[in-house]
């Protein structure tokens, strides 16, 4: 298998910073927990040998993160957002998102998240909210 393909539902989740308690011992919040936990879940419902499916070698990945568009969105705005004019600007940041995402599917869908060697994130507007990931290997300089 070359390509892995996984929906998150709900709303585009970044990690959070490690939480430092008085006795100075650092902690990773409960919430980035359960939701890392959660895409290890659906990672391993949906491919059910996931065992024998790590992918090998530098890879890449794509995660669109998709926002659900706000209510009070007049109908001419709600256009130009589901035709990504009109793009989402709001937290978490990419950054975090992909974080999120990569250390959860560490050591299931790959050995370590060092082998991702590109990476593209954009966020969008659609009448639902999700994350689309895509991960897969990369050979002779693109992906196969």
């Amino acid at each position: 298998m070359n390509t892995i393909i996984l929906t998150i539902p709900g709303k585009p989740f970044g990690k959070q910073r490690p939480r430092v308690t008085k006795a100075g011992i650092a902690y990773t919040p409960k919430e980035t927990v359960n939701y890392e936990n959660f895409i290890k879940l659906l990672y391993m419902q949906k491919y059910k040998k996931y065992k024998d499916l790590k992918l090998e070698g530098p890879i890449k990945m794509t995660i669109t993160a998709v926002y659900k568009i706000p209510k009070s969105a007049s109908k001419k705005d709600k256009e130009l957002m589901l035709r990504n004019v009109i793009r989402p600007t709001k937290k978490p940041d990419m950054d975090n998102i992909a974080k999120a995402i990569a250390d959860a599917l560490n050591g299931l869908a790959y050995e370590d998240d060092k082998q991702i060697v590109e990476m593209y994130i954009s966020k969008i507007y659609a009448e639902d909210e999700f994350v689309e990931v895509v991960v897969e290997e990369v050979r002779g300089g693109e992906a196969r």
